[in-house]
């Protein structure tokens, strides 16, 4: 019920079923591969738990649908205690189909579980969980540590399996409730489907019926060749869409205003009228109040984006003057992690002022699959190597700048990393790292990007570096690509690491600290006569 409204039209409609879709992305595929991985590991922790005495069926992912429904429906025959892979029987209209990792008997009928590869919760307190082995939710306890991440899909998954099972007559009838196993796997957070815990005070059911009816009625309509009730809108989930070529084509064509303004914004804007890039480039942004309730930046900006779009330029000012705030001593940072396993590299560019230390780079790296408590190694030595860079300066009289782009990712593994490695020699205290972080030395370029200009083609780095002349070696050079490098460079499928592609991810940071560089110099010398001024436009 995640599922993009459009996309819910073009799966449905007989006259797409040609049509060409884009090519698998590896990276997806690959967490496809890891997820897969992920639940087998589960299983096997799960099954020990539980003790052989437990009553297991366990049905193949591979196996033929028509079979799996069979072995499942057997399985509720038998009342198994514990059903692994179920794939539950389409409703008698055939409107829901769907299955769970592992679907629980409490004794008044089986509650869903999920097993995802992503993190369920974050510090704080307050999350109904059990131990990850403790499958009951009659067990479920507040916890002092952890408090529920939002993670919509998730909800909307177990809603979905519960309504399948009320309609078979497995569910429990005297509660909705749904477990989630993330990828830290170590407590089951259970889900109250009828607690009001969206906004407005719905629940998960009620959220779910409401997207259930409006995929039902798109999907009707496109597969009897009616009026679509879904158009083409550029939203997050087009990045890795299949069917964005198809969309593409689409909005570039009628110049659809989603191309620089997105999600309700956008879909508010066509309501009233301004349908295309052109209609809301037309209007004026000193005097024109937003034709409905606005929420994502300001409307005036989205006029100077509309312009900016349609004259091809990446960027445009919003101030009369740029201003980047500079050391004479300065370091570039640049984190790479695995997916929420670890942060492997800290890359460093130090410039400036002699301090007696070398300039260029320097990485800090571990080549052990993570996780891996020789992360603490890496960070620790990092640190220490960034705390010297910073006192030499301050015992010089030199004023020190540290920058990264996008502060949120380094932010995150600088806290995590004095979290999980706390009594490592050399790893400091939060309280160090939050005195650094929120001290004038330590700045975010996206946030001076965002503060001081409209970006019409987005604002990542790999889109701001090169309109200030900035080219990544590596044409393969990004976030996605990274990830598979890294499998390689550890050898983490069982094959031999890889030296060359440790050069490669090596050479891959050292361009993402030289391009912040790139950028700020860029912006103190050049942006100031290079980009237009938005009034200008």
């Amino acid at each position: 019920m995640s599922r993009c409204r459009r996309r819910v039209h073009l799966e449905h409609d007989p006259a797409m079923r040609e049509v060409p879709l884009a090519p698998p992305d590896p990276a997806a595929q690959q967490r496809i591969a890891d997820a897969s991985a992920h639940r087998d590991a589960i299983v096997r922790q799960l099954m020990d738990a539980t003790g052989p005495d437990a009553t297991w069926v366990k049905i193949s992912r591979d196996l033929p649908a028509a079979e799996r429904v069979q072995l499942t429906e057997e399985a509720f025959a038998a009342e198994a205690r514990y059903i692994w892979g179920a794939l539950l029987p389409a409703d008698r209209a055939g409107h829901r189909r769907g299955g769970s990792e592992l679907l629980v008997h409490t004794g008044a009928g089986y509650v869903p579980v999920l097993v995802v590869r992503h993190r369920i919760t974050d510090r704080g307190a307050g999350a109904p969980t059990t131990a990850m082995t403790d499958l009951d939710p009659a067990n479920r306890l507040p916890d002092p540590a952890r408090k529920v991440r939002s993670q919509p899909r998730d909800q909307m998954r177990l809603a979905h399996l519960y309504r399948m099972l009320e309609a078979l007559g497995k569910h429990e009838g005297h509660r909705a409730v749904g477990g989630v196993i993330g990828l830290d796997a170590d407590v089951v957070v259970w889900h109250d489907l009828a607690a009001g815990t969206w906004p407005g005070g719905r629940s998960a059911l009620t959220e779910y019926q409401s997207r259930f009816v409006d995929r039902l009625a798109i999907a009707s309509a496109a597969a009897d060749g009616e009026e679509p009730l879904a158009e083409p809108s550029r939203v997050l989930e087009c990045r890795r869409c299949p069917w964005w070529p198809t969309c593409e084509v689409v909005l570039t064509e009628t110049r659809d205003v989603s191309l620089v303004v997105r999600g309700e914004d956008a879909m508010e804007l066509r309501r009233a009228g301004v349908s295309t890039v052109d209609k809301l480039a037309a209007l004026d942004p000193a005097d024109e109040p937003p034709p409905m309730n606005w929420t994502g930046g300001t409307f005036a900006d989205a006029i100077i984006l509309a312009r900016a779009w349609l004259a091809d330029l990446t960027m445009v000012r919003k101030v009369d003057r740029v201003e980047v705030s500079r050391g004479d001593v300065e370091v570039d940072v640049d984190m790479e992690s695995f997916g929420d396993s670890g942060a492997y590299l800290w890359g460093s560019l130090l410039t400036g002022a002699d301090i007696g230390m070398e300039q260029g780079y320097r990485a800090f790296a571990t080549w052990e699959p993570l996780p891996t408590a020789d992360e603490a190694r890496s960070f620790a030595e990092f640190w220490a190597w960034f705390t010297e860079v910073r006192e030499r300066t301050l015992a010089a009289g030199l004023t020190f700048r540290a920058y990264c782009y996008n502060a949120l990712a380094e932010n995150r593994w600088l806290f995590g990393s004095a979290d999980r490695f706390g009594e490592y020699p050399g790893v400091p205290k939060k309280a160090e790292i939050a005195s650094f972080v929120d001290s004038e030395e330590w700045i975010d370029l996206f946030r001076s990007v965002t503060d001081q200009f409209l970006c019409s083609h987005g604002k990542g780095l790999k889109v701001i570096a090169p309109v200030s002349g900035f080219a990544w070696r590596d044409p393969e050079a990004g976030g996605e690509a990274s990830m598979r490098w890294y499998r390689d460079a550890v050898g983490m499928d069982g094959g031999v690491p890889d030296d060359a592609q440790r050069e490669r991810l090596l050479r891959y940071n050292e361009d993402d600290v030289l391009a912040t560089h790139a950028l700020r110099n860029w912006m103190t010398d050049h942006a100031q006569t290079s980009v237009p001024y938005m009034n200008d436009l």
